[in-house]
């Protein structure tokens, strides 16, 4: 039987931000200074974060949307052509390929973890060409900080020819072990000649926070200065790597240097920059990452034990074995059909007991848009994670007896 749960305790909700006086005090010296946006405090974020994930350069945004419209965008992807997208995972994925013209090729995951394999990837792969489209990319989404196994999906993009646009906005501060070593998630993938990608979000309830912000890393040269200049309206005010200006007359002064006002559009792009207040927030989160991940993964193994005994009507995450996660959620497995219990019922008396939660996702192929487009598509694993998935708080504040709180709470509200 589980404890009764003192009234008096606070509202857990499923995820929030860790701001701390440092943090404070970073925004307020932007605030204090000269620059509130396209100044040093984004520079400053953008060379610690490449440095981070040990790829050779990031361009910081607005968020982990823009991220991914900049990463579509920079391959060129557009009409004709198709991303492949597992279905679960948020809007953004498939809606920012979509913006750009392509079609989503929606592939299923595996029922426990929720992520992409490479079976499942080759089975879109071939249903979007008997459709007709042109598959130009990959989207493997690291769900909940684990990530997909990009090995093999690294190797299906070679084989395939195709670029690689890893989404991990839930994944920043986890290690890829599937190759050589362990790899940061970012630094990304040799040899993917189509092009390889990563793009984070910096949401509050994400690892790390700006408040809203994203950013795209890379290690391509070209591609990243396409990126950096479809960032802010195509604009280029300086020759970028392997580019000369178009108009050098008009450019250029007598001594062959930029005039000061000088800038073309090569391309139209966006306005997706990241301002300095944003940029100070989260260069200030990232100097603790590590022990935000480290704080997160002692809560999930203290979950993992304090749930072993609610098997097998509630399961912790399945663990694969090519990573090392920076956990960003806690997503269970719970067979409600099994306790008698709908989800809603599961989560409204959660919430009596004052612990909120969260369903990650819907699968992104069920919603009304994407099914006037598509029809009724068959992805079995997706709706089978669906069905049974619930996240449970996790944040780096929880103390450990949160945990206990929890899951005592869980017992109760499946009983």
């Amino acid at each position: 039987m589980a404890p009764p749960l003192p009234a008096e305790l606070a509202f857990l909700p499923y995820g929030r931000q860790s701001v701390e006086e440092d943090d404070i005090a970073a925004v307020a010296a932007v605030l204090r200074g000269d620059w509130l946006t396209q100044g040093p405090a984004v520079a400053g974020f953008e060379r610690a974060l490449a440095a981070r994930v040990g790829a050779a350069e990031a361009v910081a945004c607005a968020n982990g949307t823009a991220a991914l419209r900049l990463a579509y965008a920079a391959l060129g992807i557009g009409p004709g052509d198709a991303v492949v997208v597992p279905s679960n995972t948020f809007l953004a994925t498939a809606s920012a390929a979509r913006h750009a013209g392509a079609e989503v090729a929606f592939a299923d995951v595996d029922p426990d973890s929720g992520l992409m394999g490479v079976a499942e990837a080759e089975a879109a792969i071939a249903r979007a060409r008997e459709a007709g489209w042109r598959v130009r990319a990959l989207a493997p989404v690291h769900y909940a900080g684990q990530t997909a196994p990009m090995d093999g999906l690294a190797a299906l993009a070679r084989a395939e020819g195709l670029a690689l646009v890893e989404d991990a906005c839930h994944a920043i501060g986890t290690v890829d072990l599937s190759g050589d070593g362990e790899t940061p998630v970012g630094a990304g993938r040799a040899g993917a000649e189509a092009g390889s990608l990563t793009v984070f979000s910096f949401h509050p309830v994400k690892t790390i926070a700006a408040g809203e912000g994203g950013a795209v890393t890379g290690n391509d040269p070209a591609l990243m200065a396409r990126v950096r200049r479809l960032c802010n309206h195509g604009m280029m005010r300086e020759p970028h790597a392997g580019e000369g200006f178009a108009d050098p007359e008009a450019a250029l002064d007598t001594e062959g240097k930029p005039n000061p006002w000088y800038y073309e559009m090569a391309e139209p792009g966006f306005n997706h920059r990241l301002s300095d207040i944003h940029a100070a927030l989260v260069l200030s989160q990232l100097g603790r990452l590590d022990r935000f991940v480290d704080r997160r993964a002692r809560l999930m193994a203290l979950y993992a034990g304090r749930l072993a005994p609610l098997a097998p009507l509630v399961r912790s995450p399945t663990l694969v074995p090519w990573c090392r996660p920076a956990w960003h959620l806690c997503a269970v497995r719970i067979d409600f059909d099994a306790a008698g219990r709908t989800r809603s019922a599961v989560m409204a008396a959660l919430r009596a007991l004052g612990v909120g939660t969260q369903v990650h996702y819907i699968p992104v192929h069920r919603q009304p848009y994407w099914r006037r487009r598509y029809g009724d598509l068959a992805l079995p694993g997706a709706m089978a994670h669906y069905a049974h998935t619930l996240s449970l708080p996790l944040f780096p504040a929880m103390a450990d007896v949160d945990v206990d709180r929890v899951a005592a709470a869980l017992e109760r509200a499946l009983s």
